[in-house]
């Protein structure tokens, strides 16, 4: 019995042990909107869109909102929204792009579309790599900022997490969110440890640099 119960110990905390590094990366690096520190862009990561198939969907745009505040409140100057351009939901950054700029005032200058954000790795690497982006806030719910902020650090962004608005979540759906996230931190240390290419290639691209300059 003494066996048993130290061995399943240790696979409960290998099992855990992907979560235990998101959640440890992450330490001192989340933060909510109002205490969050200041950072020359924002990046914003997709999810479902509407039904309609223009619009956000209820945790997208509680992420919007949030990244427009902390343009507004002077913590950003540029929105890079990164997200999947061919999603089953419809077209994330293009949805994002036009609620910022037509429902929550911000300049079409400041906003960087990337429409092969096809998942939380792929968003930080290509940030990294296609768009030159060192330094940033990223923007997403809190079940899953440890892991945004944990891959983004590993991947050569050195950001701070702020928590998205998400007055619409009910305490189930958060519960179910922060399961799935547990579990996605296996695929997430996974593809860290292995370092692997986006799933989408790209040339280097001046668009933030652009924008932070207009």
């Amino acid at each position: 019995m003494r066996r048993l119960v130290v061995l399943v110990g240790v696979a409960l905390l290998l099992v855990s042990a992907p979560w235990i590094w998101t959640t440890t990366a992450a330490y001192g690096h989340r933060h909510d909107a109002g205490g969050a520190p200041t950072a020359e862009v924002v990046i914003v990561l997709g999810t479902a869109v509407a039904a309609d198939g223009r619009e956000p969907g209820d945790r997208l745009a509680g992420r919007l909102r949030t990244a427009a505040a902390l343009v507004h409140s002077g913590r950003a100057r540029v929105i890079l929204v990164s997200g999947d351009g061919g999603g089953a939901s419809g077209d994330e950054p293009a949805a994002m792009t036009s609620y910022l700029t037509g429902r929550l005032g911000i300049d079409p200058r400041r906003v960087v579309a990337d429409p092969f954000g096809l998942d939380t790795y792929d968003s930080c690497a290509r940030a990294h790599q296609v768009y030159g982006v060192e330094r940033a806030l990223i923007v997403t719910q809190s079940y899953h900022l440890s892991r945004a902020v944990a891959l983004c650090r590993h991947l050569g962004v050195a950001v701070d997490g702020v928590a998205a608005d998400c007055a619409e979540c009910s305490a189930a759906l958060l519960a179910r969110k922060a399961v799935r996230d547990y579990f996605a931190s296996g695929k997430a240390a996974w593809d860290a440890v292995r370092r692997r290419p986006p799933a989408v290639s790209s040339a280097r691209s001046p668009a933030v640099d652009d924008a932070l300059r207009g």
